[in-house]
């Protein structure tokens, strides 16, 4: 299939800025996959979709703070983007001007108290560098770093929490799993009360999330690598389930990767590692039942794997109504339900 099969039309007054107060009063766009009916709700409803015995998958990944602001010792405004951590002070970043941090090259970040060297290039065009700091790594990166919010968002985050899901837990992302931000606490105990289990599993989001689709053959693009992890509690418990007859609704793409990374002959197995697994058309999805996501960018990798999940014509004919509906995009915008 081509790039240009996944494109749409969207007006930039349509990207969502800020977020919805409270969080699960953005609106929901529901598509029901058999009858292909779609409806008009508020995310604080999606629990009227979701059933007893049914399993809702969670990545409790955290984002740091991620976007690193220095110069170079002879001057000149830096960035630093960190993506992966790959030794014990070693990352694996994006960078800005990356004509100027080539391997060798300096960066210092406030003041000296932070300072990174570009070991080497990486494949991709990233960089790996190696920082040194006064006192520990995670105290400087906290007092200096801010969060990575995508360059579609130009407003300045006020609150840093707002940028994370009420579940994160483990350290590592460099973006938000933006389909959890719609989660309040008490909307996910409404949950459970009503005998859905809640089930954590995690992967770090990376380079995949920035790097677009540049090449007209989607079969040609090369997925990035992310960390991943099922832990036995989940995987036990994802499966029960399916055994019970419960359906797996996964909460953003980034579930999505991780159960069908995990998955064998329609059973989800409990392992940790990287993944680069690219969901477009044609896949057989083996764990996943449905799917709570936002909308995303024209072309994206993100817009195939949930093509692939009901129908593409059809999820771009979706695209098409959020838009006329009026409905917010990105990472601060609205939500999707796929059942």
């Amino acid at each position: 299939m081509k790039l240009s099969d996944f494109m749409y039309d969207l007006p930039e007054e349509r990207i969502a800025q800020t977020p919805v107060e409270p969080r699960d009063h953005s609106r929901l766009m529901v598509l029901h996959r058999d009858t292909h009916e779609i409806e008009h709700r508020h995310f604080y409803d999606v629990i009227d979709y979701l059933n007893p015995g049914d399993c809702l998958v969670i990545n409790e990944t955290k984002v740091i703070p991620a976007r690193l602001y220095g110069e170079r010792p002879t001057g000149g405004a830096c960035e630093v983007l960190l993506l992966k951590q790959v030794g014990p002070k070693r990352w694996e970043t994006l960078v800005r001007p990356g004509k100027k941090l080539k391997p060798g090259a300096e960066v210092i970040f406030g003041d000296g108290r932070l300072k990174c060297r570009v070991l080497e290039t990486t494949d991709v065009g990233g960089r790996i560098v190696e920082f040194e700091c006064e006192g520990t790594f995670e105290a400087a990166l906290d007092a200096l770093g801010e969060m990575p919010l995508p360059p579609y968002i130009h407003e300045k985050l006020q609150d840093k929490n707002r940028y994370q899901t009420v579940y994160a837990r483990q350290d590592g992302s460099a973006a938000a799993p933006t389909a959890g931000l719609h989660f309040t606490p008490e909307l996910l105990q409404r949950i459970r009360d009503k005998g859905i289990d809640v089930v954590p599993v995690l992967l770090h989001v990376g380079l995949g999330t920035f790097r677009p689709v540049k090449v007209e053959n989607i079969e040609d693009h090369e997925m990035h690598t992310e960390y991943f992890e099922v832990t036995e509690d989940a995987a036990c418990r994802i499966n029960a389930a399916r055994e019970r007859g419960g359906r797996v609704v996964a909460v953003g793409t980034t579930s999505v990767r991780t159960l069908e990374s995990a998955a064998k002959d329609g059973r989800v197995q409990a392992m940790r590692g990287d993944t680069s697994i690219f969901i477009k058309p044609g896949y057989q999805y083996q764990m996943v039942d449905a799917l709570i996501t936002n909308f995303h960018l024209p072309g994206s990798t993100l817009v195939m794997l949930v093509s692939a999940l009901y129908d593409r014509e059809r999820i771009l004919s979706a695209y098409e109504v959020a838009v006329r509906e009026k409905y917010r995009f990105f990472s601060f915008g609205d939500a999707m339900l796929i059942l």
